[in-house]
């Protein structure tokens, strides 16, 4: 026997619709019912079209009605946005000052991108560029701590009668980081939505100044922080980093599918292979592919993006940057000249790129189409 769709009704009015402050039914956000045998499908939109609140909704939707129905019914659920076509108007476009923006980002944690990122930073500060760098991986921040300032604070400067923050400046590299304003010893427990407002304000409340380059550390994985910087700010391209190993290899092609996204649309520079190999001190010649061998060379190629270079595992890479004291600091050795050389190419990309294509505009997602759980 089919379930009543007046019981289901009665139970989906026990669970609030995502900011709207009612009940999914009064709110009218439940389309559709249908039952059929032990079969329940639930068709409902909502109006926040972030996939945190849609799976929250769809996952409260099975448990109540398992709960008030039938443990046993199989029940499907069909979530949907609906923004009132109004599109995403950032407060600001852009900032001023700053030519390009790279995000430097990997599906997997673990990769070593944090490293990249402040040794790339050194190596354009060395060529003569200004650069800074926006460590955007709010709940595990390391930013400030491979840069040797994990004891300063970021000052209060007056820009044009407007109070704005004075980012800390370490080897020539400007940096900002949550790690500055929080308690090593503290978790970061915040939603995704203040933590995107935490991301605004050290880009927009910063005096930035004049830069050339402003490399974004991002989290790993593609979520609620990496649309609100495409959302923010015109990210002028992307670098990816992975280890050569499978399972690392299988995330960083969602990390490159989701800039690649029609409506996000960032191009992916090229892809970086870290702890590629390691070579014993005492057996210089030798080299040992721990996690596999030319992972991310022939990922590159399959997707038809640049391999913009291999980094090797070597102990002294951490070490440097546990004492904050990266690597590209030193002065044309084998991991300077390494990381020099990742840097060039992505700048010969970079070139390509800005010659080649328009302007990133800042994403204007008004719907979530693309950016499914599935």
């Amino acid at each position: 026997m089919a379930y009543s769709k007046k019981d289901i009704t009665k139970a989906l009015e026990t669970i609030t619709a995502p900011g709207e402050g009612k009940s999914l039914v009064e709110s009218g956000s439940v389309k559709n019912i249908v039952t059929f045998d032990k079969e329940i499908i639930i068709d409902v939109t909502i109006g926040n079209p972030s996939l945190q609140a849609k799976k929250k909704v769809e996952v409260e939707i099975m448990k109540v009605l398992h709960q008030e129905i039938d443990v046993k019914a199989d029940v499907k659920v069909n979530v949907t946005s609906d923004v009132k076509n109004e599109p995403f108007k950032p407060e600001k476009p852009k900032v001023p000052g700053i030519q390009n923006i790279i995000a430097i980002a990997s599906g997997k944690g673990g990769v070593g991108k944090s490293t990249i990122t402040s040794n790339m930073a050194i190596s354009l500060q060395k060529m003569g560029f200004k650069v800074g760098v926006l460590d955007a991986d709010v709940y595990g921040p390391s930013t400030h701590l491979m840069f040797d300032v994990a004891n300063a604070r970021p000052l209060s400067i007056e820009i044009d009668g407007r109070s704005k923050m004075q980012p800390v400046e370490s080897y020539g590299v400007k940096i900002l980081s949550l790690g500055f304003f929080t308690d090593a010893n503290q978790a970061v427990i915040w939603r995704g939505a203040m933590a995107s407002k935490a991301l605004n304000q050290m880009i927009f409340d910063a005096h930035w100044g004049d830069l050339d380059f402003l490399l974004i550390d991002l989290p790993p994985g593609t979520g609620d922080i990496h649309l609100s910087i495409v959302q923010s700010v015109p990210v002028t391209g992307a670098v990816i980093v992975s280890t050569p190993q499978n399972i690392a290899l299988a995330d960083a092609k969602k990390g490159v599918a989701m800039f690649k996204q029609e409506n996000i649309n960032v191009p992916v520079l090229g892809i970086v292979e870290n702890m590629s190999y390691f070579t014993p001190a005492e057996l210089p010649d030798n080299k040992y592919y721990i996690f596999g061998k030319d992972g991310a060379k022939n990922l590159a190629e399959d997707i038809d993006t640049a391999f913009l270079g291999e980094v090797p595992l070597v102990q002294s890479i951490r070490e440097a940057g546990d004492v904050g004291h990266p690597v590209a600091l030193q002065n044309n050795t084998p991991l300077e000249n390494a990381f020099s050389e990742i840097t060039k190419n992505t700048l010969s990309q970079l070139v390509k790129r800005n010659t080649d294509l328009p302007p990133t505009e800042v994403v204007r997602i008004t719907t979530m189409s693309g950016c499914s759980t599935n």
